[in-house]
């Protein structure tokens, strides 16, 4: 164990130093050079699932680091959309796929993961998520948004199922004693996180004047300490 706490230290550290890079770039452009590192920051939150995988084998470490390989395709197709302008459309919708499918496995992760399954925390989460997409969908004007095409629909179910897994995350924790849940109240931890980022890139995709250089690090800065806290989770079990 005191070896896998040596690697991801350093998956840590060199993912904070390629997240340093990739902003100083990023701000600026995005081209080949800034997705490079993007890629390489996204690898680092991955190699720290893989080796707490390896030092805690079990089903929900294994779940975790599939929905973090979803992830980075997820990183990767959204920023190609950047540079290949004719295929925006395709690109973006497959990153919001991608990233829908790891909250597949991190649910399947929750199930497995926590100490009692309750079925009642289901529909206690659902609950939230339920509104969170009716906000979202709702909300465009609130929250000073323009949804382009059908993206309006897509943001409110994506929305829904992102607060729903961070939900059930605290839900499954809290009915079967957060003592012994404490990697889900981690992975809520982390999903928190994950709802700030997409909060501020929902204004960078579809706001006015919301895509300035604080805009751009908060999104990528909330968005890699979540990964890295939903990877880290799995130290917690």
């Amino acid at each position: 164990m005191d070896l896998s706490l040596i690697l991801i230290t350093c998956t840590i550290l060199l993912g904070l130093l390629s997240l340093t890079a990739f902003l100083f770039l990023r701000v600026k452009k995005t081209d080949v050079k800034s997705l490079m590192l993007k890629s390489v920051t996204s690898v680092m939150f991955i190699l720290t699932g893989v080796f707490l995988t390896i030092a805690k084998p079990s089903l929900y470490s294994a779940l975790i680091v599939g929905g973090l390989v979803c992830g980075i395709l997820g990183d990767i197709w959204l920023d190609m959309k950047f540079m290949y302008r004719q295929d925006e459309d395709f690109l973006t919708k497959a990153g919001f796929s991608s990233f829908a499918f790891g909250h597949f496995f991190y649910i399947a992760a929750i199930i497995a993961g926590v100490t009692q399954f309750k079925a009642v925390s289901i529909p206690m989460s659902l609950v939230v998520g339920v509104i969170a997409g009716l906000v979202i969908y709702f909300g465009e004007k609130i929250m000073k948004l323009k949804y382009h095409a059908n993206y309006k629909i897509i943001s409110a179910l994506y929305g829904a199922l992102l607060f729903f897994v961070t939900a059930m995350s605290f839900n499954c924790a809290f009915l079967a004693g957060i003592k012994d849940n404490l990697h889900l109240i981690a992975f809520f931890v982390g999903g928190v996180f994950f709802i700030i980022s997409d909060i501020i890139l929902s204004g960078t995709y579809f706001g006015e004047g919301k895509d300035r250089p604080v805009d751009i690090i908060t999104n990528h800065v909330t968005y890699y300490i979540a990964q890295f806290i939903i990877a880290s989770s799995i130290l917690f079990m």
